[in-house]
């Protein structure tokens, strides 16, 4: 009856082979032959297969179980974190089967699936719906195969260095030792040790010269380029800058002037340094400075200064000088209140940098905030458009779209009639303004003139409230529309409601036969139990009683009579045993021709049904020869 009254018989309709429901009737069923719904099928399993599911190949297993079975496998397969019990079981119940689609249905959006999918879709066996969700999912599968292939190869390798041991390995791990000592050993003879330390960094002023003059502190000797000679050095520049004003041309120095130059700056660098073995011990000004920084040009200026202070008071030999100590305390001071100086910049400094990052701090609030808001529009946009997208609202979003546009009409007729009256007032009231000007001659007139003014902004206002009763009384027709098609469902939504309680209908009628069956078996069970129960009872008196009875006539025949009485109560069960079967054939007799009148009906019922159908296409086909003919 679900395969009937699910929707319109198509031209390529068939009556399947007679079927039986739960009673042993046989039922009429008609179903449809969809090409395009088996080439998808096809194409579905033979994805699943190419992705490893060879449980599609077996033939025992109907469509659902295998395309299920499928998308279950290829989810779990995805390894994707989700809080779903995804368990399959071949061979379900219509309510397991019911609550694994809509877990699936559930979780495809979780994993980001581009294609949406309902769980009526899935079984109702829509495979042009499912053969892209398959897809996709097959997709993904092989993707994660793909990449967890090399983290199990990796780590069944780490698992298997951990117990055993290549040859290769073996060897290295005896060479290692030896050859990790020669290694430290080369290391350290070889390692730069420096000779020379200048005293004064500061005067080297191009990166070149300081870079050669560290390679001389660690005992290394490279040439310079000529150019470079020619800039530091301010004869032989000034040398050339005549010789390019007289002839225009510099000559190429020959190579035993460049060797002597090159010889000569090796000295000028060699002169400001000195060995390391004769500076230990001794800290001067310039060193301190060099610790603190080399570029630290205020620093190395005081310790100069303090220096030269120092140098002119050990060379003056007057009596009147000051003590040490007193002299010590003054520099002391002074050292003090420089500090204090730079303290006090310092503090600057660092209330400027917090401002600074208070600011930056609310930026950066507020750049969350306003990406925040942006993901939020953009998800609230991707629904908008998934919902647009799906087919079965199509009607539905072009229905209200065309609602919209009239009420958006409806408003931008009441903005520009609002504009033309303000206008029309402006110039109204202007022109009463201009009147009044005029002077007093006309004022009667005017006054006529105002009245009428008056009486139409009057009319137009009361046109504009009646405009908004309607705009309002529009937009609750619109309101009332949208409830009424929300409440009103599919046909798709009918046709699986019909189907689950008809597949209810027959679960439950199966279960209940079963229980009759059982309740019936044990009551039968259990008066044979009865029955004997009591025959064993009668032969055991009547053993027990036997050899008491043949001792004398007088027993003996007492003891007949007994046995009479006892086989006429017998017989007197057996009348009412058969008396009670009587009446329960009489019963099913009458039970079956009533089942059989039901049975008629609804044949009548399968009939009418499919005229009604055939009348609906035929109406269908009528009203669009009319459309097309309009």
């Amino acid at each position: 009856m679900s395969a009937v009254l699910g929707g319109r018989v198509r031209a390529g309709s068939k009556v399947l082979a007679p079927q039986y429901d739960q009673e042993g009737n046989e039922i009429q069923v008609e179903t449809r032959e969809d090409e395009e719904q088996q080439v998808k099928l096809d194409q579905t399993i033979e994805l699943l297969l190419a992705a490893g599911y060879f449980r599609a190949r077996i033939k025992g297993l109907s469509p659902f179980d295998k395309v299920v079975g499928g998308m279950t496998w290829c989810i779990t397969t995805c390894n994707f974190d989700l809080d779903v019990d995804l368990l399959f079981q071949e061979n379900s119940t219509i309510g397991q089967k019911i609550a694994l689609t809509e877990k699936i249905v559930a979780v495809l959006p979780k994993m980001k699936c581009p294609h949406r999918i309902e769980p009526h879709q899935i079984q109702g066996l829509d495979f042009i719906h499912i053969y892209p969700v398959v897809q996709w999912l097959v997709k993904r599968a092989i993707e994660t195969r793909e990449e967890m292939g090399d983290q199990i190869r990796a780590f069944s390798v780490s698992q298997f260095n951990k117990n055993h041991r290549t040859p290769e390995d073996q060897e290295f791990d005896s060479r290692k030792e030896q050859s990790v000592s020669t290694l430290a050993a080369v290391k350290t003879g070889y390692q730069p040790r420096r000779q020379y330390k200048r005293q004064a960094v500061s005067e080297l002023l191009d990166e070149e010269s300081q870079v050669h003059s560290t390679l001389l502190e660690y005992g290394r000797r490279y040439g310079y380029r000529p150019e470079k000679a020619d800039k530091a050095e301010g004869k032989d520049s000034a040398k050339s800058a005549v010789a390019a004003a007289l002839g225009g041309k510099t000559e190429e120095m020959d190579e035993e002037e460049a060797q002597a130059l090159e010889e000569q700056r090796i000295k000028a660098l060699m002169s400001g340094m000195q060995a390391t073995g004769a500076a230990d011990g001794k800290l001067t000004a310039s060193a301190v400075g060099s610790i603190v920084g080399m570029q630290s040009a205020e620093i190395q200026q005081i310790a100069s200064e303090y220096a030269g202070k120092q140098a002119e008071l050990a060379a003056e030999d007057r009596p009147e000088r000051l003590s040490g100590a007193q002299q010590h305390k003054r520099t002391v001071a002074s050292l003090n209140k420089q500090i204090t100086a730079q303290e006090k910049k310092l503090e600057e400094v660092r209330t400027k940098h917090e401002e600074l990052h208070t600011a930056y701090t609310s930026t950066q609030e507020k750049l969350q905030e306003v990406q925040e808001f942006s993901a939020k529009l953009d998800e609230e946009m991707e629904k908008l458009s998934e919902q647009e997208k799906d087919e079965a609202n199509s009607s539905v979003l072009q229905q209200l779209r065309g609602l919209v546009a009239m009420n958006e009409n409806l408003k931008r007729q009441e903005q520009e009639f609002r504009a033309h009256c303000k206008e029309e007032m402006a110039r109204l009231q202007g022109a009463i303004d201009q009147l009044k000007l005029d002077g007093d001659e006309g004022e009667g007139e005017d006054q006529e003139r105002s009245r009428l003014i008056e009486k139409q902004y009057q009319a137009d206002k009361e046109k504009l409230h009646k405009i908004r009763l309607l705009l309002a009384r529009k937009n609750r027709e619109i309101a009332q529309l949208q409830r009424k098609i929300d409440e009103v469902p599919s046909r798709a939504e009918l046709s699986q409601y019909q189907r689950r309680f008809v597949e209810l209908y027959n679960q439950v009628a199966a279960t209940h036969k079963e229980t009759k069956q059982f309740i019936t078996l044990y009551n039968t069970l259990d008066d044979t139990k009865l029955y004997l129960n009591k025959e064993v009872n009668l032969l055991n008196s009547i053993h027990d009683n036997f050899e008491q009875a043949m001792s004398s006539a007088a027993n003996k025949e007492q003891f007949l009579k007994q046995l009479e009485q006892i086989v006429d109560g017998i017989k007197q069960n057996k009348n009412k045993v058969e008396k009670k079967k009587q009446e329960e054939k009489m019963r099913r007799d009458q039970f079956n021709d009533t089942f059989l009148d039901l049975v008629d009906k609804q044949r009548v019922y399968f009939k009418t049904v499919k005229d009604f159908q055939e009348e609906c296409r035929k109406n269908e086909i009528l009203l669009a020869k009319l459309k097309a003919a309009s």
